[in-house]
């Protein structure tokens, strides 16, 4: 059986999600790409715009989250986390 995914996993899912699209991306694309619900989604989107690794934008009456260089380098520190403990046998 799979493990649920931690909260930060679902964070940089969110963030890479949004990196891989250009680095902006709808929200209902975000939604199916990260498998969450609308709450959940909501909850995961406005903790990331409170501290800065997401931004929303309206562009032709459409809503966006685009990412910050603060999301980027989050992806990027995360990586060597999980290259760390990937290495020793630790979950993070």
């Amino acid at each position: 059986m799979k493990e649920r995914r931690t909260k930060t996993q679902i964070l940089v899912d969110i963030l890479r999600l949004v990196h891989r699209k250009g680095g902006k991306a709808k929200s209902t694309h975000i939604l199916y790409g990260a498998n969450l619900s609308h709450k959940r989604l909501k909850m995961y989107l406005d903790a990331l715009i409170e501290n800065g690794f997401l931004e929303m934008m309206t562009e032709r009456g459409h809503i966006y989250y685009r990412i910050t260089k603060k999301g980027l380098q989050f992806i990027v520190e995360y990586r060597k986390i999980q290259e760390i403990t990937d290495a020793f046998g630790v979950p993070i």
